[in-house]
């Protein structure tokens, strides 16, 4: 009698969140059973996934670094990897703003008159880079600042390094809770559909199709411009730069992608993002890297939202944005995914910073904020997608130079 293949993590997410679709559009008017008695398992779950997070993050990047033992390794890591998010998230303000463009006709008129929306200060480029070095040692891992996590682990990997051969028990001590916590978190990821569901279902009930209404063709637009950023600009890099077929890279971020998009979390989403590129044929050390640093810098999605919203935004206000303040948005939208790393609700902090960079009303943004969750939804898995695809891309490209420089030696 052949033994049955188990149901695969990514099939039992999909059929949490078609179940989660189906019970949530079952239970509306029920929104208060959802929210009091389904709600906190999903909360639960996301306390777990966090949990698991900052210790993942120190110590796979720590061991990766160690693993290199070549410094300048990992400034060449280091290099490609932001080079490619910077490339790819001006690729997706430009598909935005096309995209907006191409459905401006279609975009309700809504008053503006009596609008407000106080636009959280924006925080300076040098008061970024001040924030991203640690001034207290448990400070980060007690508040979850990735940044900072990432700088902490940089420092102590490099110093591991440097020490040299006395390092040995340090080293084994670092990789044994390095496995311990990876163990933790396969154990913590096998809970993921119910985790899924948990979060999905109440959103449904409490919303329905109501939270969509008049944006309906907002978020169609938005959305369109997410697959086709996706499809075009992720599948070209995968297939040309890192040598993966594009539909198996998808099937194979499938887990990471139902996830983001049902919990709207890329920092939560980064242990099963970080499985799912070493299934891929990523190396551990340069998965490790990349994908916490995408999880603070990577903002593709966003940079699409900033595009779409930013040509809604004006269409309401009967502004017609002209070539070069399409520009503008494009280079301040690039530029801001580096100078909003790691601010809390970098999102609106970005689309605040793009409306005033090209004279449009701040206000602006209470036409879409009631829907940001659903931007969000969708805008989370396109960030994780362009994590791994950069994951991929530099694991690929380190392949390719560390076998030309062993022929040459």
């Amino acid at each position: 009698m052949s033994k049955k293949k188990p149901v695969s993590l990514a099939m039992q997410i999909f059929a949490a969140t078609l179940l989660a679709i189906v019970l949530g559009i079952a239970l509306q008017g029920h929104a208060g059973f959802a929210n009091s008695y389904i709600k906190p398992f999903g909360t639960i779950f996301l306390n777990l996934v966090k949990f698991i997070v900052v210790p993942i993050v120190l110590f796979s990047i720590m061991c990766g670094i160690i693993s290199m033992s070549d410094i300048r390794k990992v400034g060449y890591i280091g290099l490609k990897t932001v080079v490619f998010y910077l490339c790819t998230t001006a690729f997706a303000v430009t598909i935005g703003l096309v995209g907006g463009n191409l459905f401006k006709g279609l975009f309700p008129a809504i008053a503006t008159t009596d609008l407000s929306y106080e636009a959280s200060a924006a925080t300076s480029f040098m008061d970024t880079l001040v924030n991203i070095f640690p001034s207290n040692f448990f400070k980060p891992l007690v508040e979850g600042n990735m940044l900072q996590v990432i700088v902490m682990a940089i420092l102590l990997g490099f110093s591991i390094i440097l020490v040299g051969e006395k390092n040995a028990r340090v080293v084994a001590a670092f990789n044994d809770f390095n496995d311990i916590f990876m163990k933790c978190m396969e154990l913590i990821l096998r809970l993921s559909p119910i985790g899924v569901f948990c979060l999905l279902c109440p959103i449904i009930a409490e919303n329905g199709p109501s939270i969509i209404g008049s944006l309906a063709m907002v978020l169609l637009a938005a959305y369109i411009c997410y697959i086709f950023h996706a499809v075009l600009v992720y599948s070209l890099s995968v297939k040309a730069m890192g040598g993966l077929s594009p539909l198996a890279f998808f099937k194979g971020m499938m887990p990471a992608i139902m996830f983001a998009f049902s919990s709207a979390s890329s920092v939560g989403t980064l242990p099963i993002n970080l499985d799912c590129v070493q299934k891929l044929g990523a190396k551990k050390e340069v998965a490790s890297f990349v994908l916490p640093l995408g999880a603070t810098i990577n903002m593709d999605g966003t940079a699409i939202y900033q595009g779409v919203c930013a040509i809604f935004i004006a269409s309401c206000y009967g502004i017609q944005l002209t070539l070069p303040q399409m520009v503008t948005i494009v280079l301040t939208a690039t530029l801001a995914s580096i100078g909003t790393a790691g601010v809390p609700g970098a999102g609106m902090v970005m689309l605040a910073m793009v409306l005033t960079s090209v004279g449009l009303p701040v206000d602006g943004i209470a036409l879409v904020a009631g829907v940001d969750r659903i931007f969000d939804m969708g805008r989370t898995t396109v960030n994780i997608t362009g994590d791994a695809a950069c994951a991929v891309v530099v694991s690929n490209m380190e392949a390719k130079r560390e076998a030309k420089t062993g022929t040459k030696e």
